[in-house]
């Protein structure tokens, strides 16, 4: 019997227009709790798999018919075993997630940011880990902000816009994915930039020597240098005194973690100087574009794409911009105390250059939720 099924796209698609699906998750509880595909008007229900191998009776009475009911394993198998059973069992609009949380963990979605007479800037949103990465183009040129490792992605984007990608930033050393600024300086021959205080082994060119970043109608400011916080080499991009990229410094909803270098207190001292006096003087209609974000139901903006105003930012996050440096250095070191993002300090070494890794080795590293978005407003 053939079961349907349904790509990360698809299912992408269904997050977006807010439609209502049933999920049926069949991984153990403690993966399905820790991460899982989330949708505004989802419902969800997570049986293990193995208790569900003699037969499905035991959950016939809580799966509705009324609705589409997506199966979701780890990586696709378990899922059809499970829906073939459904199907059989007369339910209709059953569907399989291919290839599992390990498809929902890479799939990319390209929405259109801005759009001017100079630039166009495009946000990539890698929606089951919570990574956005950007594109600008101007005049057949294109820079990459933040790269994901699909390399293919940013290539095809820009084939699209008729551009050739000139310029690549990582605005740190990546903690919970696989930076794609190397391999994609590699095969397009652009420029790659990146803090040398973050310590990378291979060759690229050290922001520290370039305040500025100029090609056709951009202009792009590295933020009085370095904007320290989440790392000790976090930077912030200004590009046409319009848009700021801003890193995992200043999200929507909050700030990048400081703790894991574990120097949580020295770190969240320069991310308060960060917030308090770098940021501080930027205007409040320019437009915040993250590397990350922490919800994203709450986030994504009536046009489409996570991001907002900073003056937005500053009234939803009044207590992060306002509240006195001890109280704030406390509050921070207390958000410190969560999890950390999983296998964090082998991605760390990957990016630097000091190991390597195959394909299924990074898909296994990768595998799980975004953890640099921890420390939020209430």
């Amino acid at each position: 019997m053939t079961v349907k099924e349904m790509t990360a796209k698809n299912l992408t698609e269904r997050v977006l227009n807010k439609n209502e699906v049933f999920i049926l998750d069949v991984r153990n509880e403690s993966d399905f709790n820790d991460w899982k595909v989330e949708g505004e008007n989802f419902e969800y229900l997570n049986v293990p798999y193995f208790e569900l191998i003699d037969g499905i009776e035991p959950i016939v009475d809580k799966i509705p018919k009324d609705k589409e009911v997506v199966v979701i394993c780890a990586k696709g198998g378990s899922s059809i075993f499970v829906a073939e059973q459904l199907v059989e069992a007369g339910f209709d609009n059953i569907y399989s997630l291919t290839d599992g949380m390990k498809a929902w963990s890479e799939h990319l979605y390209q929405a259109k940011v801005y759009e001017d007479e100079e630039v166009k800037v495009f946000q990539f949103v890698r929606v089951g880990k919570g990574c956005l990465s950007y594109m600008v183009v101007s005049e057949g040129e294109a820079l990459i902000v933040d790269p994901a490792r699909f390399v293919d992605k940013y290539k095809d984007a820009a084939k699209e816009e008729g551009a050739t990608i000139t310029h690549i930033v990582d605005s740190h050393l990546h903690a919970d994915h696989i930076s794609g600024g190397k391999m994609l300086a590699d095969q397009t021959g652009a420029n790659y930039y990146l803090m040398k205080s973050e310590g990378a082994t291979f060759e690229f060119k050290a922001l520290e020597n370039h305040e500025k970043i100029e090609f056709n109608k951009v202009q792009l400011e590295v933020l009085a240098v370095k904007t320290p916080g989440h790392t000790p080499g976090s930077v912030s991009f200004f590009v046409n005194n319009k848009l700021l990229f801003s890193g995992d410094t200043i999200f929507v909803s909050g700030l990048g973690r400081p703790d894991l270098g574990n120097k949580v207190r020295e770190w969240a001292n320069d991310l308060y100087n960060t917030v308090h006096d770098k940021v501080s003087d930027i205007a409040d209609e320019v437009i915040v574009l993250p590397g990350h974000y922490a919800d994203f139901d709450s986030e994504i903006n009536k046009d489409g794409y996570i991001g907002d105003t900073l003056g937005n930012i500053r009234k939803r996050n009044e207590k992060m911009f306002n509240t006195p440096k001890e109280e704030f250095l406390n509050n921070v070191e207390k958000s410190a105390s969560s999890v950390k993002p999983p296998n964090f300090e082998e991605i760390v070494s990957i990016n630097r250059g000091m190991e390597s890794a195959d394909i299924e080795k990074m898909q296994e590293l990768e595998i799980g939720p975004n953890r640099c978005a921890v420390h939020h407003t209430e």
